[in-house]
């Protein structure tokens, strides 16, 4: 196999999954323009590219997302619903309201935990990611990503139960709904 032809069977299969990594932490515009740096990398180091892949990938991203903040000293807002719009774009059945209100409950609750937590808990619920990878993603050990995204999901919890409270007392219709919304980041 050509190297042109490996390249592009690589950007066939990660390039949806680098790209809702690179919007979750920079934005869709942003996240293009570092979806796009990252395979020019990618190209000139085939011959790195360990397997799988996509790690290797979304690390090469992250380290151009830092590059980026780094050069413009600014820092980016978390586009979570882009990303999630991206890796969620298939069909879906079930209660739409209250997969809305759920949704809503989950990304407020999101939104309010640090740069930090967001990353761990978005490379394993959002991207697919086991422990192994993610913790390669952010240069640190499999132990020490496990820690951190148990210590996330402590937090994201809490978050939860903190919007759920905020829903209810605001709640002047009387509706009744579960205390805590169900949302649930897979355990590996």
């Amino acid at each position: 196999m050509t190297d042109a032809q490996r390249f592009r069977d690589l950007y066939e299969q990660c390039h949806p999954r680098v790209l809702a990594y690179a919007s979750s932490l920079v934005g869709r515009q942003v996240g293009e323009d570092i979806t796009s740096e990252t395979f020019t990398v990618a190209w000139r180091r085939m011959g790195d590219i360990p397997t799988p892949p996509l790690p290797w990938l979304l690390g090469v991203a992250r380290n151009l997302t830092r590059e980026l903040r780094r050069r413009d000293g600014r820092q980016y807002a978390l586009a979570a619903e882009e990303a999630q719009r991206i890796i969620a774009s298939g069909p879906h059945v079930g209660d739409v309201a209250a997969d809305v209100t759920e949704r809503e409950a989950a990304l407020q609750a999101l939104a309010t935990l640090s740069d930090a937590d967001r990353e761990v808990l978005t490379l394993v619920a959002w991207h697919g990611l086991g422990p192994r990878q993610a913790a390669r993603v952010l240069g640190c050990s499999t132990a020490t990503f496990s820690v951190r995204l148990h210590r996330a999901r402590r937090r994201l919890e809490r978050a939860i139960d903190a919007v759920a409270a905020a829903v209810a007392v605001e709640d002047s219709a009387g509706l009744s709904r579960d205390s805590r919304p169900k949302v649930t980041v897979k355990e590996h």
